[in-house]
């Protein structure tokens, strides 16, 4: 049975049902044993597509997107676009219900090339983004570079844009949240800062799905997986 699928840009990655194909030259969303070449097209009902827009440097930041575009496909049903700001535009916001923007940190806020990407987004789309979901995550050369600052600036461009940026109450580790976003010094490597990248897609998703297409069974509160064993350790 043939779903609607999405195409991804040379070189960069797609995550489609907890999977990842790669291509030399194209990256295509798979749905059982077919699939289509569409940038855009009709959205299926109560599926929330979700958009990993990020710019990285070091390739840090690239990983953590991976990361949190594998925790928002983990939400049955998510159709999940992962792409540098490189080889997006702003047709892929009006396509996306919900959007995890990510950027390094670079002295002590978001990147020039991200700022950059956003104060080009044609003037026309003022105002017609309104009401989608939005999230945010950064990676910095050490702990306390500014990771914070960076993901309240990333948070700032989102509501200036019409986007319902959300917190995250989970933890992923003793003494680690992805509070205000999913955050990292250098690359992901330890297991709570990828499970939290994983968790703040998820949570994008779960979002999405309950707000944009009322799905009330993705409410964060309605799920069974674990969220505050290591609350107060």
């Amino acid at each position: 049975m043939i779903q609607e699928s999405t195409v991804a840009a040379e070189g960069k990655q797609f995550f489609s049902d907890g999977a990842l194909f790669r291509s030399t030259s194209i990256f295509v969303r798979c749905v059982g044993s077919a699939s289509v070449l569409a940038s855009h097209y009709r959205k299926a009902a109560d599926v929330p597509r979700i958009l990993v827009l990020y710019h990285s440097n070091s390739g840090n930041t690239r990983q953590m997107a991976q990361l949190v575009a594998e925790g928002a496909g983990q939400l049955d049903g998510a159709d999940v676009l992962l792409k540098d700001i490189s080889s997006a535009d702003h047709t892929d916001l009006a396509w996306c219900d919900g959007i995890a923007l990510g950027s390094p940190t670079n002295y002590g806020s978001v990147c020039w090339q991200m700022k950059k990407w956003w104060d080009e987004q044609p003037l026309e789309n003022w105002g017609k983004r309104d009401g989608k979901i939005g999230c945010v995550f950064t990676s910095a050369g050490a702990w306390g570079g500014g990771q914070e600052w960076t993901c309240m600036t990333l948070l700032s461009i989102l509501i200036n844009y019409g986007f319902l940026v959300f917190g995250v109450t989970d933890y992923t580790g003793i003494k680690f949240s992805a509070h205000y976003g999913a955050i990292c010094a250098g690359a992901p490597r330890d297991d709570h800062v990828q499970e939290a990248c994983r968790r703040l897609g998820l949570r994008l998703s779960e979002w999405t799905a309950c707000l944009i297409d009322g799905r009330k069974e993705a409410h964060p509160l309605n799920q069974s997986y674990d969220r505050f064993s290591d609350l107060g350790k």
